[in-house]
């Protein structure tokens, strides 16, 4: 079930621009979160607070969309490729930047957003590209690449939007929608196909293209099922960040603005350099299922020392130790891609990006209520700040002890044995 046979100049090629496919979204994503907010509150009169609940919408709105859009692009490339699916959707993201650059009302601004999460589904698509053309003991390496991407973005995005707002609020738009449609001209004259049309699917089946639809497809194969559910929980656990990082670190050690974006561009660089330079040397050595577990182990540590951390001396070292749980991602986007149908590599990935966008939805909402609960003069636990990411550390530890019994025969280096799905047919 390896990848089709394209040269290595030109797969070499197509890696690299995933990764820089991926680099520029996040980069267009990540410019745009420091202005975003205020220009929210330039439209609805200037109110903090009005503000702060559409802002809330907004970032609902964008994990729905993800949640729905990413079996059906996922889907679609599986019927009619990767490449014509990655472009459009680069296409689209740079075309929905401008209308959020020009957006004179709110609603305006409200749908963009909603295009924005539609179109940020395409790394459903760019997963699906890296399974089709990497073998599959290399396939940990090439996800680690993708997600060193996401830390690069992460690093700089923010940084670069800040800067841009401040000399005008709507320039990073602008910026945000020439990187897309570079990155469109970009793969137009670079990117390869990834999937032969002998090997797609031979149509489209709709029940399948949408969220309960995907995770149907998952139970067929029973250890991708086990795998894609560690897969959520780690994803859950996350949201903790999310929804009360900012907070936390306020309320316990009095951090202001400049210091959180420190803490935050620490988190990015971790980020980078544990993808994009841990997992290539450790993925051959340690084989796919000891790495994940060695990553997942280092989350559960970073987060209960930020939970526990009783000075922020502390709370910094746990940054790293967090950071290395990315160690687990790649090897489990390894380990499942192998166990699927080349045929339906979109359709998990979209799965899996459901899954995901699926505890973004209301992920920070639990954190972010348990947080204020518990900070309260309502606590059940007096001085107990720290209960989200406790509760993301029993996520995680959930999620090492799925692992663990979901793997349990894989205990050697290298691929696992192809399992067969089920017999009986999906629902």
């Amino acid at each position: 079930m390896t990848g089709p046979a394209i040269n290595h100049p030109r797969r070499r090629a197509a890696v690299i621009f995933i990764f820089v496919t991926v680099l520029i979204d996040i980069l267009s994503f990540g410019i745009i979160i420091p202005v975003l907010p205020h220009l929210i509150i330039e439209m609805v009169g200037g109110s903090i607070a009005r503000a702060a609940v559409w802002a809330s919408g907004f970032g609902s709105l964008f994990m729905l969309m993800q949640f729905v859009c990413s079996p059906i692009q996922g889907a679609l490339s599986d019927r009619f490729g990767r490449r014509v699916v990655i472009l459009i959707s680069c296409c689209g993201l740079g075309i929905d930047f401008i209308v959020m650059a020009l957006a004179p009302v709110l609603w305006i601004l409200f749908i963009g957003r909603a295009i924005s999460g539609m179109c940020s589904a395409s790394f459903t698509t760019a997963n699906a590209y890296i399974a089709d053309i990497t073998p599959r003991e290399k396939r940990a390496a090439a996800f680690g690449l993708v997600g060193a991407a996401f830390g690069l973005g992460f690093i700089i995005g923010p940084a670069l939007g800040g800067f841009l707002g401040h000399l005008w609020i709507r320039l990073p738009f602008w910026v945000a929608a020439c990187l897309s449609l570079t990155n469109f001209v970009y793969g137009l004259l670079v990117l390869p196909e990834s999937l032969p049309r002998e090997r797609r699917s031979s149509r489209i089946e709709w029940k399948h293209a949408n969220p309960v639809g995907s995770l149907l497809l998952l139970k067929r194969y029973p250890q991708v099922f086990a795998l894609a559910a560690v897969f959520f929980l780690i994803a859950l656990a996350q949201y903790s960040l999310n929804g009360t990082f900012v907070l936390y670190t306020d309320f316990r050690f009095g951090w202001d603005t400049k210091t959180v974006g420190l803490a935050l561009g620490l988190v990015g660089l971790c980020t980078a350099i544990v993808q994009g330079g841990l997992v290539r040397p450790l993925a051959p050595k340690l084989g796919d299922r000891k790495l994940m577990l060695a990553g997942l182990t280092f989350a559960v540590i970073g987060y209960a020392v930020f939970g526990f951390s009783p000075a922020a001396w502390l709370f910094w070292i746990g940054i790293p130790f967090l950071c290395l749980g990315g160690l687990a991602g790649p090897p489990a986007q390894a380990m499942m891609t192998g166990m699927v149908d080349p045929a339906e590599q979109g359709r998990l990935q979209g799965a899996l990006t459901s899954l995901r966008s699926f505890a973004g939805i209301f992920g920070p909402l639990l954190f972010a209520n348990l947080f204020a609960l518990f900070i309260s003069k309502h606590a059940p636990v007096p001085d107990f700040s720290g209960i989200a990411f406790v509760l993301a550390a029993a996520l995680v530890v959930a999620a090492l002890a799925l692992t663990a019994y979901a793997t349990r025969g894989m205990t050697a280096p290298g691929p696992a044995p192809i399992p067969q799905p089920d017999t009986e047919p999906p629902l």
